[in-house]
């Protein structure tokens, strides 16, 4: 190294003392090589380290530094430039002095010893041992995680919980794309039982312990919420206890250099919260202040509730997941993401990781293609699990297994998996020559002490709110230690911190919830009517619980009003799965388990209470009118009682409900409904004997779900499925039954995923159906394939008189085919060709045509890309005075010069009400020369 240069970092430790000693924090490290490299001896070291404070130890570094010569300056600045996760905020002051290492130093070892650097390291490896293995699911058989895990659906909301698009990679979840809130820190994840949101978080956690997550975080500190639902009321520890205590404690740290790192720059730190919605919390908790300093000692819930605030760590990265129907606060959301379960790309590749055998693969195929609602069911992630590992399990024990061949219900699915863990101690190992033929009802009945003992666990739980169990508990419940295997349950011990008996948790709750309804069943001590127990908590007016989230589950109802179908997720499926328990079809199976008359008691007890719950929750559904008649809106508590009667397969309540519901038109929207949910949909209007309107927009039903519904199309009026992640395959089941029964009038598609292909078989339905008034079939991936289609049927059409087409890609080929549909059209009243690419020669097309039109009232092309070239050919259709009374042209291209033509020949027009202009090409200044124009609109 050359004196100039030796003179030069001599020199810039000098210059840059102080803020060296600001911002030098890890001394250890520097200390070791300085040491290991012979520029310091222990002497050296033994004298910084007397020093107090921390400050002065970087002063005393620096002065025994330059005392030792040129080369001992630059490896001091060497030593910063290799270790730079523990000098991350000099990194900068590097690039500022331009420091570059000179061939000599760069021979030289540094070593890192830095607390920080090894903390980092210590959480990965933790992080990859916890998460590599598939620990959801079942105790006995290890899945790696990488072997099964299989992508679903994640879309992604803006803050009104429009939909923005789908993630595309996991990176793509922690990155800018679709944030909507700047300011927010949390990235929320919500979504259904079972969709797969434990383990999504299982995967980036995975990812990030591999260095294959895209994030500049440094820590990760993974909780799942239910975890703070054990501390007690009095308990109280501080931030530094909740990250090293219950995640992975610093070694070698005796300065506390990581957790002071972290509270410095906790833009490193990423955190991940499973479960919001699994805190059972004690209100009063919530009235206390926020932790805002991170010394202070609290109780742990108001630690998550300050970090989730924002209080603590502010600017750290949080994930959070919880079950939908929980809204956190738009102030703290970064971005939203909604799963949405499998698609069918993704079951299939599900299902090619299960079974490596191309002949069971088939054997699984054929039965799911012969059930749309077991394919519906298996979209959810956890039913799909267990569909497959039961049809795997029973078909290597027995010599034959099928999945059943009438329609499997939840119960079905649920009693599936419950024979798979029983037979993992009621039967012997399988030979190699000869498998037995499978029986359930004796499986259960040798497996029925143990599975006796798990539900009265489940229950217990449920009873008071918890979701943990611990040893004593467990015993209690009747259960010995080789019980614990067969998979019910799984240790959590890593949350008991103070060595007493490991902790356990049931495989996942809606099990816990299925063992309750279980218990309930096989209770022959209890009163016969303790089964409603849980309808009658459900029927109790709840103030929603409110901390960062609001519970939007239910309407208000009414002071005194009851809910019967009101009530916490978990208690519903218990309530749902008691429902299946207690059906006609699984009277068999039941009846070996507990006393038939017993058995028959609860049974027509439950019924009774579903009939006059039902008759109640009929008669309390707000009604009102509208174009389609007397409508009913019904609440989101509807679904869980359709859901219930389809577990019960009673036809007599499925009827009984039907009757009830008088109005023309059903609306279901924004009821979080799912493709599996449509089978019970279906199961009650099949007894429907009158048309009948359904409004099912803003779900996730999919393509499984209009299979599902096909019976009952033949008796609907209005069938509206918009944003429900339709494909032309859809459209095809639609287009058969709707053209075969002719009543529909009403048809709502807007923003699905349908093509030219679906667009044909629209066309189809609007040709063939002569009472079809309404068609909106906007933001799809229509081109002007399918627009010529459309525009063709439309033009045969006399029935129709509103058809929507914003957000699609017609073109001007579209629009001229459009054109030639309106020429002369004796109905159409309404149309919007809004956002389809359409330029100022499509706009000549369609206003020529609209001049020799006198019915159209209503017409939009919003956000196309009509410049002044079409100006005069609209102010022609104005002139015309044809009885257009609203004319849209938002977001074109038009400057002062076009509206200036449009202005001028309004004075020739007495029938248009407006001619909105807003977001063209004009400034304010030139907006104000048609001031004295009403009727022109730039706002």
């Amino acid at each position: 190294m050359g004196q100039k240069e030796e003179v030069r970092c001599l020199n810039i430790l000098t210059y840059h003392r102080e803020l060296l000693v600001s911002r030098l924090r890890s001394i250890q490290c520097i200390l070791d090589n300085l040491l290991a490299c012979g520029f310091f001896c222990e002497e050296d070291v033994e004298i910084v380290q007397r020093t107090v404070t921390k400050t002065d130890q970087v002063r005393k570094i620096l002065e025994l530094v330059q005392c030792k010569g040129e080369e001992a300056c630059e490896y001091f600045i060497f030593i910063i430039y290799k270790v730079c996760d523990a000098y991350i905020d000099l990194q900068p002051w590097l690039k500022e002095i331009n420091y570059n290492p000179s061939s000599d130093i760069m021979v030289m070892q540094v070593v890192n010893t830095d607390p920080i650097s090894r903390y980092r390291e210590k959480l990965r490896h933790e992080m990859s041992r916890d998460t590599c293995f598939i620990m959801s699911y079942g105790q006995q058989e290890e899945t790696r995680l990488e072997d099964l895990y299989t992508d679903t659906l994640m879309e992604l909301l803006n803050e009104c919980n429009e939909s923005l698009g789908f993630v595309e990679s996991l990176d793509q979840l922690l990155g800018d794309h679709a944030v909507f809130n700047p300011q927010g820190e949390t990235i929320y994840v919500m979504g259904d039982a079972g969709v797969g949101k434990s383990i999504l978080l299982q995967k980036l956690q995975n990812l990030w312990s591999k260095k294959e997550l895209q994030t500049d975080a440094i820590f990760l500190f993974k909780f799942r919420c239910r975890m703070f639902s054990i501390f007690k009321e009095t308990e109280q520890i501080s931030l530094r206890d909740l990250l090293f205590k219950y995640n992975c404690h610093p070694d070698h740290d005796p300065d506390d250099e990581v957790f002071d790192y972290i509270l410095h720059f906790p833009e490193k730190v990423l955190f991940t919260f499973d479960g919001y919605d699994e805190i059972q919390e004690h209100l009063d908790l919530m009235n206390v202040p926020e932790v805002v300093s991170p010394e202070d000692k609290a109780h742990p819930l108001q630690l998550l509730t300050s970090l989730l605030c924002g209080k603590l760590l502010k600017s750290s990265q949080k994930v959070l997941t919880a079950r939908t129907g929980i809204e956190i606060q738009s102030k703290v959301i970064r971005k939203k993401v909604a799963l949405r379960g499998f698609s069918p790309t993704h079951l299939m590749t599900y299902i090619d990781l299960h079974f490596k055998e191309q002949e069971h693969r088939e054997q699984v195929l054929t039965q799911l293609d012969a059930s749309p609602h077991l394919c519906g069911l298996c979209s959810t992630p956890l039913f799909c699990w267990i569909v497959l590992k039961s049809f795997r399990h029973l078909h290597t024990m027995h010599d034959s297994f099928h999945l059943p061949d009438t329609c499997i219900t939840l119960t079905d699915i649920f009693l599936l998996l419950t024979e798979v863990f029983l037979s993992r101690s009621t039967s012997p190992a399988p030979s190699l020559l000869k498998k037995r033929t499978r029986c359930a009802s004796e499986t259960f009945k040798a497996g029925l002490r143990p599975l006796a003992a798990f539900a009265k666990l489940a229950l217990q739980g449920m009873e008071k709110g918890g979701f943990i169990c611990n040893q004593e508990e467990i015993a209690a419940c009747g259960l010995r230690e080789d019980d614990l295997p067969l998979g019910f349950l799984r240790p959590v011990s890593e949350y008991d911190a103070n060595g007493s008996p490991a902790n356990f948790e049931f495989l996942h709750i809606t099990l816990q919830s299925f063992l309750a309804a279980f218990a309930l069943v096989l209770d022959e001590q209890a009163a016969a009517n303790s089964i409603l127990k849980f309808f009658t908590e459900c029927s109790r007016k709840r103030e929603p619980v409110c901390l960062l989230f609001d519970f939007c589950n239910c309407y208000p109802s009414k002071s005194g009003e009851k809910q019967p179908f009101a009530t916490t997720e978990h208690l519903q499926f218990t309530n749902l799965f008691l429902c299946g328990l207690l059906s006609k079809a699984h009277t068999g199976l039941m009846e070996h388990l507990v006393s038939p008359v017993l058995l028959k008691k609860k049974r027509a007890l439950l019924k009774s209470y579903l009939s006059t719950s039902v008759k109640s929750h009929l008669r309390g559904l707000p009604h009102y009118s509208g174009d389609e008649g007397k409508k009913v809106h019904v609440l989101p508590n509807f679904l869980w009682m359709l859901r219930c009667i389809f577990e019960t397969g009673s036809n007599d309540i499925a009827r009984m409900t039907a009757k009830g519901i008088t109005a023309n038109l059903i609306k279901l929207g924004y009821c979080n409904v799912f493709s599996g949910d449509c089978t019970a949909l279906n199961f009650v209007l099949q007894h429907r004997q009158n048309l009948l309107g359904l409004d099912m927009d803003n779900n996730n039903i999919s393509d499984y779900g209009v299979k599902q519904l096909r019976p009952s199309f033949c008796k609907m009026t209005v069938v509206r499925l918009c944003v429900n992640h339709l494909s032309d395959s859809s459209i095809e089941v639609l287009a058969e039954e709707l053209c075969k029964h002719r009543v529909v009038e009403v048809l709502g598609l807007y923003n699905n995923h349908i093509t030219d292909v679906g667009a044909k078989l629209v066309a189809q339905i609007i040709e063939e159906c002569p009472k079809l008034r309404v068609v909106k079939i906007g933001k799809n991936k229509i081109t002007s394939v399918g627009g010529r289609y459309l525009a063709s049927a439309i033009q045969k059409s006399t029935s129709i008189f509103d058809v929507g087409m914003w957000g699609n890609s017609i073109g001007d080929e579209g629009a001229e085919a459009f054109a030639e549909a309106l020429r002369h059209h004796p109905s159409l009243t309404n149309l919007s060709l809004s956002a389809n690419c359409i330029t100022s020669k499509g706009g000549k097309f369609l206003t020529e045509a609209l001049t020799e039109n006198s019915i159209l009232r209503i017409f939009w092309l919003v956000q196309n890309e009509l410049t002044d070239d079409a100006a005069a050919h609209v102010a022609d259709l104005i002139k015309a005075n044809t009885g257009l009374t609203h004319l849209w042209l938002i977001s074109n291209q038009f400057t002062v010069h076009g509206i200036k033509q449009l202005a001028e020949a309004l004075t020739d027009n007495t029938a248009l009400k407006e001619i909105c202009v807003k977001g063209n090409q004009l400034s304010e200044e030139e907006e104000k020369q048609f001031v004295a124009e009403k009727r022109l609109r730039f706002h």
